[in-house]
């Protein structure tokens, strides 16, 4: 496959995941809520999880903000899902080296995410691209400093 017919698959993909988000909405039952907004370009997200046992039962994302935003809010959250936290910050760390442009490992759990691979040409949207990806990382962190279960 050349480099255009990818480009246009991705393009694709991330347009799929942006009219047809997964996960989207709110869990009344969510044990991990963050909310995080990206004041440069008005993008803004309002994430929930189930946590039992240090693993995501669920996830769902709200919010607002470009295709790119979104759609990475919607790839997360199906990547992370079934995950434990470690997991899933791991996950985060690898998206943020592809997003950088530096060497990653996408594991096959990771969905759609490489998707977005191409973001990191364009360096003013990759704060759109890991907006959902950092505030899971901060839900974590608060989480985890928490003395809850």
């Amino acid at each position: 496959m050349n480099f255009n017919n990818l480009n246009q698959l991705y393009r694709s993909v991330i347009m799929d995941h942006y009219k047809s988000p997964r996960n989207k909405g709110a869990l009344d039952n969510g044990s991990m809520t963050v909310d995080m907004n990206n004041p440069t370009c008005g993008d803004r997200i309002h994430l929930t999880f189930d946590i039992e046992d240090g693993f995501i039962k669920d996830a769902k994302f709200d919010g607002e903000g470009c295709s790119i935003s979104m759609s990475s809010a919607s790839m997360m959250t199906e990547a992370v899902k079934g995950h434990s936290l470690a997991d899933a910050m791991k996950m985060s760390q690898e998206f943020s080296k592809m997003m950088l442009g530096e060497d990653y490992e996408i594991s096959e759990d990771m969905g759609d995410i490489e998707a977005l691979q191409g973001v990191a040409q364009f360096p003013a949207r990759i704060k759109c691209a890991t907006l959902a990806w950092k505030a899971l990382e901060k839900g974590t962190v608060e989480k985890e400093g928490s003395t809850e279960d």
